[in-house]
């Protein structure tokens, strides 16, 4: 399929070759992984923790769900599913990145829940299991960094049991013209500087915010949902439209 936004070539506003920016944003992660929690709580005044329990609450866990939560190293939406499930639950973490899965079984392994999620290393473009092996399909904040966007939409269709869903919470387009004046001071005046100070790494933080801007708005992202095979596609602006609840069915 032909690209509709060549995502692929754009390391935030740097052009790169596509074969390369795997790699460039593994290294951006390698940086803010230690940090990566506080520095979305301090990104977002906290925000994003409500962002992930409406996200949460549209999933509606189920025990009898198998959970595919993809660019999820960390474990945030894990450990808020499993939870919703009373501790039982079919649960796997599959992300790219080494660093942020060790953070992530860290996490788990203070939580005393190591044991109840499988934590699989792999890339979103070609997902490392068979086709149709999960009921639900999610990822939070890690579509924009993938090099091509379209490649993970068909490997989440491919990997989803026919009825399945996927969900995406994502940056998007803020709506209101005020606020997205404000929302640009902060993001790339204010935000590369609080990740300068806290995780002694201002690029990355830089990279991050341009990243957002390079996303798909919401109506182009329905779009590429539906061209990848998926129905009854609908999104949730949050806060305004600085993030987006994706849905789409198998």
């Amino acid at each position: 399929m032909e690209q509709k936004n060549k995502e692929s070539e754009w390391f935030g506003y740097q052009k790169v070759n596509p074969n390369s920016k795997t790699n460039m944003v593994l290294d951006v992660f390698d940086s803010v992984a230690p940090k990566y929690d506080l520095m979305n709580d301090l990104m977002s005044a906290g925000i994003h923790r409500a962002w992930k329990q409406k996200f949460i609450k549209l999933i509606r866990p189920r025990p009898n769900k198998k959970l595919l939560d993809v660019a999820g190293g960390t474990g945030d939406i894990a450990f808020k599913y499993l939870k919703e499930c009373n501790n039982i639950a079919d649960i796997t973490v599959c992300d790219i990145n080494a660093n942020m899965l060790k953070h992530g079984k860290d996490r788990a392994v203070n939580k005393g829940i190591l044991d109840s999620i499988e934590w699989i290393e792999g890339n979103a473009e070609s997902l490392p299991f068979k086709d149709e092996q999960f009921d639900v399909y999610t990822i939070s904040f890690g579509l924009r960094n993938v090099t091509n966007i379209d490649n993970a939409l068909n490997d989440a269709y491919r990997v989803l049991k026919p009825g399945g869903k996927f969900f995406c919470l994502e940056f998007s387009e803020v709506k209101n013209p005020v606020f997205s004046k404000i929302y640009d001071l902060y993001s790339f005046k204010i935000l590369p500087n609080i990740g300068k100070l806290i995780a002694k790494d201002k690029e990355s933080y830089k990279y991050l915010a341009e990243s957002i801007r390079q996303f798909p708005n919401q109506d182009d992202f329905k779009y590429r949902l539906e061209d990848a095979g998926f129905k009854n596609v609908k999104y949730h602006n949050l806060s305004n439209g600085i993030a987006a609840i994706h849905i789409g069915e198998k």
